[in-house]
């Protein structure tokens, strides 16, 4: 019984670090055609009708995805936790009405900064290849991180406590 145990556990882990890697390689290929240039936008209208103004001398999380995503389902919650402490602005691609979009948050039970990108303009000029897409800025508006597809509640935190600096 034990070796059977330790034989599945060792095949558990392989499958997991197998993964891991497949997962990151597929991450780095789609971030090739991101945009690195300097954060430029100085506003946004969100889905509640505000004007979310980027507050300089802040790093700033600029996070791509669609309610259709299954990845973006399940890192949702990373999204909701990370925008608790720091400064969050999601853009929503794809996901049908500023109506729809404001019933899928009060649904989900999510807070986070929502512009609905219907005609995507915003993820053509960030140039969004998959979801979801994560931007993170440092306090000066410049890129010092992009990632393709999911991100931890603890990988997102040190990014952007490491961009505060």
């Amino acid at each position: 019984m034990k070796k059977k145990l330790k034989h599945y556990t060792k095949e558990i882990l392989f499958f997991i670090i197998t993964m891991s890697i497949i997962a990151n390689l597929l991450s780095l290929y789609k971030s090739q055609d991101l945009s690195t240039a300097p954060l430029r936008i100085a506003t946004l209208k969100l889905i509640d009708s505000s004007t979310y103004r980027f507050v300089s001398e802040k790093p700033v999380l600029i996070h791509f995805w669609a309610t259709w995503c299954p990845t973006c389902k399940v890192e949702a919650s990373n999204i909701e936790f990370i925008s608790r402490y720091f400064e969050v602005v999601t853009i929503a691609v794809d996901s049908g009405t500023t109506e729809e979009l404001k019933a899928y948050m009060k649904e989900k039970g999510y807070n986070y900064r929502v512009v609905n990108d219907s005609l995507k303009h915003l993820s053509r000029e960030f140039n969004i290849a998959g979801f979801p897409t994560t931007f993170i800025y440092n306090k000066d508006k410049k890129l010092i991180f992009s990632e393709v597809g999911y991100t931890s509640i603890i990988g997102l935190y040190l990014r952007m406590w490491w961009a505060s600096f």
